[in-house]
């Protein structure tokens, strides 16, 4: 029995429209591969769902497809097709190769307030427009924020809409995402909207000038109690040298309020966003430092698309005598 009828395409095997490749990453009940449209030749990424292992969540996997299926935006990882066998579920999306945020900023050897300005413009565009369509994310923060390509003039897509919502679906009073990136509407349990996505960015602005996070504690309970009075620090010496600008952009972000918090057209007007403010001095050395000790990164993630695809392209372009990354440029001007 289809579990996605209306929205999926049914067949016997996926191997007769794609020629599935490297495993990419996984996670619980699924994982997602590098695979190639054989009539196109295009490379894509294909979440692979096991239905056995969907039973009782089956309606969180209906509001994620419907969520993405709505959304077409240059900052947002695009679902492209849906195909379902009697065994297997597959969410065919856009390839991003580009990696991490975070692990993009360890590899440079600049950084800059602008850099960082730069990000969460992106960002703050791209969540606007779902607000405009009226989906909440909940779930933003650095590892869902993806480079497109590994190339220096890359854009920031969002990733993993598991726990989006859509706000036609009713009050909002799930306390869900990651702890250190939750707003105190959300910890409080009362009824939340858009707001606790704004507080998300702020949450990562912070992050992205200093490379620790406002919120920390190894307890829990003491986390939480942080973010529910809204309790953080710019502290010395770390943002000695980060513009007045930037620290007002983020107090109006990490606003316990939500009534008070930033909305994204506000936000996108900050001039820290919109003008000049954002510095242009050198902060790699000590964010980087700070990135390093603060968020554990697994290798094997760090390099999750470039290896899996460079090795792929390697070996096509072995046999036509390319440049391998001319190769990499080309596929990923097509995806």
């Amino acid at each position: 029995m289809p579990l996605i009828t209306e929205h999926g395409k049914t067949m016997e095997d996926i191997s007769a429209v794609y020629d599935l490749k490297e495993k990419l990453g996984e996670g619980s009940f699924s994982e997602v591969r590098l695979a190639q449209d054989k009539s196109s030749q295009k490379l894509v990424a294909i979440k692979c769902i096991q239905k056995r292992a969907l039973k009782g969540k089956e309606a969180m996997l209906e509001n994620e497809i419907a969520v993405l299926r709505k959304i077409q935006h240059g900052n947002i990882v695009a679902l492209e097709d849906i195909f379902e066998t009697p065994s297997q579920l597959y969410l065919v999306m856009t390839l991003v190769t580009g990696g991490e945020l975070l692990d993009r900023i360890l590899e440079r050897g600049m950084y800059t307030e602008r850099d960082a300005s730069h990000v969460i413009r992106q960002v703050l565009d791209a969540v606007q427009y779902l607000h405009e369509l009226g989906i909440v994310h909940r779930d933003l923060k650095p590892e869902n924020l993806l480079y497109d390509t590994p190339f220096e003039d890359s854009k920031i897509v969002i990733s993993d809409f598991g726990l989006s919502k859509m706000e036609e679906q009713g009050a909002l009073s799930t306390a869900c995402g990651t702890p250190a990136y939750v707003a105190p509407e959300l910890l409080e349990q009362k009824t939340y909207g858009k707001e606790v996505d704004l507080w998300a960015v702020g949450v990562i602005s912070y992050i992205l000038l200093c490379g620790y996070p406002p919120f920390y504690d190894e307890n829990d309970t003491k986390l939480y109690q942080q973010i529910v009075k809204a309790e953080y620090e710019f502290d010395s010496p770390y943002w000695d040298d980060i513009s007045e600008s930037a620290k007002d952009f983020i107090s109006h972000l990490l606003q316990r309020d939500p009534e008070k918090r930033f909305t994204c057209e506000q936000a996108l007007r900050h001039p820290w966003i919109s003008g000049s403010a954002a510095l242009e001095k050198n902060i790699h050395e000590s964010v980087s430092e700070q990135i390093q000790k603060n968020f554990a990164r697994s290798q094997w993630k760090r390099a999750f698309h470039a290896t899996a695809v460079v090795r792929h392209l390697s070996k096509k372009t072995q046999a036509a005598g390319e440049d391998v990354e001319d190769a990499v440029s080309g596929e990923a001007d097509t995806s």
